[in-house]
């Protein structure tokens, strides 16, 4: 069935792609509303113009019609989804897929020609984003990779160094080996997010120099309820029960008074006897132990409480790089997971070490 007239004009205007025909002289004569919202110009301005004007050079349009003329549609005088570049009313270069077609008059000649040419900006941005996907997916199992390698081989490394290190070496090395530690879990997490952002295709960015932009690898931050802004609430110590042990009692009294505006629950023991008998008849979330003290040190406290209450945490804290009893270092080598760090205790500091050791998911947050 053939198109009214009236009807085919009105589908050729309307056609958001780019329709353009010009006379055996290059001279525009068909010019749709598609190629106004593309390339700016309005039918006024275009209208009896060179067909040079949409182009960025006179070589590309030869281009284009030496392409026609070789028959790259498929047929002599055809081109179909070829690529070139428009020029655009401001001056701005766009990438097409041009199909066109020389029309030719009964006798044979040549009247002209019209293509029907479309925008590939958008479909090269998302062939673009599915290459990068590609690699991003790619990268971050090569990286995890070698990251297993590094994992392991650190794990190795921090018993080594608890067998061969001097006391004082060991508390300094230690915190060495926890910061490396630490960084690995950093690049594990990024890579973690890279094949999160490269499966479900979305992403953030930010400014990085001079206007460019880099993608955003931070974790998203979770939803924050309302009531997550006060106090106590949200990644925060508040309901804890904890045991402090420690021969000074000034010490005791500090660390609960900080520990109880954080809204624990807190227990004091002036000694590591008194602490076992608090924990005989009591529940507890954790232990912070100091190292050395004159009936059972941290590793007798340590030692205990695993035989005892083999879930239960234990945090050893200690004034002194030297560790004349070995108390960290036997420890650490008897499975002691947890941070060691020393006095005076860093507020912050030590809320992330609990949550670490009790409540990992909210510690991820802070």
């Amino acid at each position: 069935m053939s198109l009214a007239p009236d009807y085919f004009q009105k589908l050729v205007e309307s056609s958001p792609d780019i329709i353009i025909a010009v006379n055996r002289t290059g001279t525009i004569i068909f010019y749709n509303d598609g190629a106004r919202q593309n390339l700016g110009f309005t039918q006024e301005e275009i209208l009896g113009k060179d067909v040079l004007e949409i182009y960025p050079s006179s070589e590309e349009a030869r281009k284009v019609m030496a392409a026609m003329r070789r028959g790259e549609g498929g047929g002599p005088g055809k081109v179909c989804n070829f690529e070139t570049v428009f020029k655009t009313k401001n001056g701005e270069r766009i990438p097409v897929a041009i199909s066109a077609s020389i029309i030719h008059d009964a006798g044979g000649g040549e009247l002209g020609s019209i293509g029907f040419a479309k925008d590939i900006r958008g479909i090269r941005r998302r062939d673009q984003l599915a290459t990068l996907c590609e690699i991003a997916i790619g990268l971050s199992h090569e990286i995890n990779n070698s990251l297993e390698v590094l994992v392991n081989q650190l794990d190795l490394l921090q018993k080594y160094v608890g067998r061969v290190a001097t006391d004082e070496e060991y508390v300094v090395e230690s915190e060495r080996l926890e910061s490396v530690d630490q960084q690995l879990k950093n690049i594990q997490a990024i890579t973690r997010r890279i094949g999160e952002m490269a499966e479900g295709g979305e992403y953030g960015t930010k400014e990085y120099h001079d206007g460019r932009m880099m993608a955003d690898l931070k974790m998203p931050a979770a939803p924050k309820a309302e009531e997550d802004a006060q106090p106590g609430t949200g990644a925060s110590l508040e309901g804890l029960r904890l045991l402090v042990v420690d021969d000074d009692l000034g010490v005791c009294c500090s660390l609960k008074d900080l520990l109880q505006k954080e809204r624990c629950v807190v227990e004091i023991a002036p000694s590591g006897r008194k602490a076992m008998e608090l924990l005989d008849g009591r529940e507890f979330d954790l232990v912070l132990s100091d190292v050395v003290m004159p009936d059972m040190d941290g590793y007798a406290v340590y030692r205990e409480v695993k035989k005892e209450r083999p879930g239960l945490p234990v945090v050893l804290m200690t004034a002194f790089y030297y560790d004349k009893d070995h108390v960290i270092k036997r420890s650490c080598l008897d499975g002691l997971q947890c941070v060691i760090f020393k006095k005076p205790i860093d507020p912050d500091r030590l809320k992330k070490i609990i949550l670490d050791q009790c409540r990992k998911e909210e510690s991820q947050r802070l």
